[in-house]
């Protein structure tokens, strides 16, 4: 065999195989990525003592209401526009929001703040209930609360720009 016959059956026996498994492995990936922004559709975000959700809100239906100082249950549309949107399906990237488990449930006595947190897109969904009180992973916990009081804060600045409006 001469010296460019063995550079070709080289390169036909192991570098085309691997670009082969490249493409196949590369494109199955992207086709199969979990959530696009481009397909979400809406938050929804529970908050309360055990099961018991005291305020609620869902940017689909722009409905959010939660008990006030004054024990009153108050009820009133907030919009989320498409830059929070675009922020927070971010920080949920950011965090590693898909690869958490859906329950972090520490105590059951109902005691402790617990949250319910979910991200729909037209395909899937991914929601996650967390307890404050979970201690079998506190960097989880802790990555998981920063999360919901990031949602939290955004639908409350959503709150006071239709204010400022009105």
């Amino acid at each position: 065999m001469s010296n460019k016959s063995k550079k070709i059956f080289l390169a036909l026996s192991i570098v085309v195989p691997f670009l082969l498994y490249c493409v196949f492995y590369y494109s199955k990936m992207i086709s199969n990525a979990p959530y696009k922004y481009s397909e979400f559709t809406s938050i929804t975000l529970k908050a309360g003592l055990g099961k018991n959700y005291e305020k609620t809100f869902n940017s689909k239906t722009q409905d959010f209401q939660y008990v006030n100082v004054n024990d009153s249950l108050v009820k009133t549309k907030v919009r989320l526009n498409k830059d929070d949107l675009l922020f927070l399906h971010r920080k949920a990237a950011e965090l590693g929001f898909w690869d958490w488990p859906e329950q972090m449930i520490g105590d059951e006595t109902g005691k402790s703040p617990r949250y319910y947190l979910e991200y729909e897109y037209e395909r899937k969904k991914k929601f996650i209930e967390i307890d404050a009180d979970y201690n079998e992973n506190t960097k989880l916990r802790d990555a998981a609360l920063q999360l919901v009081k990031t949602v939290d804060q955004a639908i409350l600045d959503a709150q006071d720009r239709e204010i400022k409006v009105k």
